[in-house]
């Protein structure tokens, strides 16, 4: 399982995301994720946004790089691990 973060700089709740995405990453040394900056990555970002530009976005791929799911915006820590634990072995 991996998790795409798409986000910017100028985005008010990708800076909110920002340290809960740290605290979860330092508690599961396990969990590979990946930034993706929105204005650097415009072509890649688009792939998971679709018609949709809004970030901040999660994407939850298992092991195959296939799309288990997405939330958008600003999501709590108990969410994101709940996510994290359903998807863990997938």
């Amino acid at each position: 399982m991996k998790v795409i973060k798409i986000g910017a700089v100028w985005c008010s709740d990708c800076v909110i995301m920002r340290p809960r995405w740290q605290e979860i990453e330092k508690e599961n040394p396990w969990l590979k994720t990946e930034y993706l900056e929105y204005d650097d990555n415009k072509a890649e970002a688009d792939k998971y946004l679709g018609e949709a530009k809004d970030i901040p976005l999660f994407v939850f791929l298992d092991k195959d790089g296939m799309v288990l799911e997405k939330l958008r915006g600003t999501v709590s820590k108990e969410i994101l691990l709940e996510k994290i634990n359903t998807y863990k072995n997938k």
